[in-house]
């Protein structure tokens, strides 16, 4: 593709990726099912299940949907809380903290709901984290960054909420797909420092990890569609300062935190080389990210059928903040 005059990517391998690179291309063409790579692109064994291993699924409480926004925000939005019954299944003390999800459905930041995120929701929830599944504002109406603003917002209405529902609040994640995924990312990057972090981040829209599937990671990549240029208010060409600030792959400022990134090797909406660049960039700004490629499938596909995916960034999490209790 071209470049904007001016500039040139920044996300280019380095020479000693390029045998790494060789062995991605060789799992690309090894035909359907799914590929777990390590930060390294080195492939990632899945462990044979052990029924005596395995955790007891937890059940949770669903509190009813509620807003997150205060009254004078430009559109009330809700959120929808799943408590897990930790302390119920004797799985941890009464008074522990959890872990927390906040979790941001997709649908080209224009429509969609987070109902597309419940089941994920409950998985999480089973799995001892208190999850936060949220509306955004959409595009056209509303332009970035008012959705990144509703993430911020909601994080601060976590916060005040951490004492209530026993969150840990050094051990909030993010899970998002497509452009939930997208806005997820940007939060977990450039949410609480920089010129995005005003007016309404700071140390409490921190992420400790991010599981993003599908995500459109570097929006100069994208011909001057209508989604992208009715979210950023114009091309390319037009605002590119826009389209920098709202891009997750040039939003990398220092040590990102850890994150599990899921495509579908036959994405056309959001082609593959979005998770591929960014896994790059984040591993060479010192991250740990990992890459589970789905075979075979495109952009709803593969999250219609994100069940491996699911369980693998799951188990991504709980190894992110496992050991980190206060």
């Amino acid at each position: 593709m071209r470049w904007p005059k001016g500039r040139s990517p920044r996300l280019r391998l380095r020479r000693g990726l390029w045998l790494p690179a060789l062995a991605l291309a060789a799992l690309l063409l090894g035909g359907c099912g799914a590929a777990h790579l390590d930060s390294r692109l080195a492939p990632i064994a899945a462990d044979p299940p052990a029924a005596d291993a395995a955790p007891a699924a937890l059940s949770f409480q669903a509190l009813p949907a509620m807003p997150y926004t205060p009254d004078d925000w430009p559109q009330t939005l809700n959120a929808r809380v799943l408590l897990p019954d930790s302390a119920a299944s004797g799985a941890e003390p009464d008074a522990a903290l959890r872990p927390a999800a906040l979790l941001v459905h997709g649908g080209g930041w224009q429509n969609r709901s987070p109902r597309d995120m419940e089941p994920i929701a409950e998985q999480l929830a089973s799995r001892g984290f208190v999850t936060v599944n949220i509306e955004h504002r959409f595009a056209p109406a509303h332009q970035f960054p008012a959705q990144l603003h509703d993430l911020q917002q909601a994080m601060a209405w976590l916060h005040a909420n951490a004492e209530a529902w026993r969150v840990d609040t050094e051990r909030v994640v993010g899970v998002g797909f497509s452009s939930g995924a997208h806005l997820v990312s940007l939060l977990a990057l450039a949410g609480a420092e920089g010129p995005l972090a005003e007016p309404y981040g700071g140390d409490h829209a921190r992420l400790a990890a991010v599981v993003a599937g599908g995500i459109p990671s570097d929006l100069f990549k994208f011909p001057d569609g209508r989604l992208v240029v009715e979210f950023l208010g114009g091309t390319r060409a037009e605002v590119p300062e826009q389209y920098a600030l709202a891009s997750p792959a040039r939003q990398i400022n220092g040590a990102p935190p850890p994150f599990f990134l899921f495509h579908g090797t036959w994405d056309r909406l959001v082609p593959l080389d979005h998770s591929t660049d960014f896994q790059a960039a984040l591993v060479e700004s010192g991250g740990e990210a990992e890459l589970y490629l789905q075979r075979g499938r495109g952009h709803f596909l593969s999250f219609l059928t994100r069940g491996g995916a699911i369980d693998a960034g799951i188990d991504f999490l709980e190894r992110q903040v496992k050991g980190t209790e206060r």
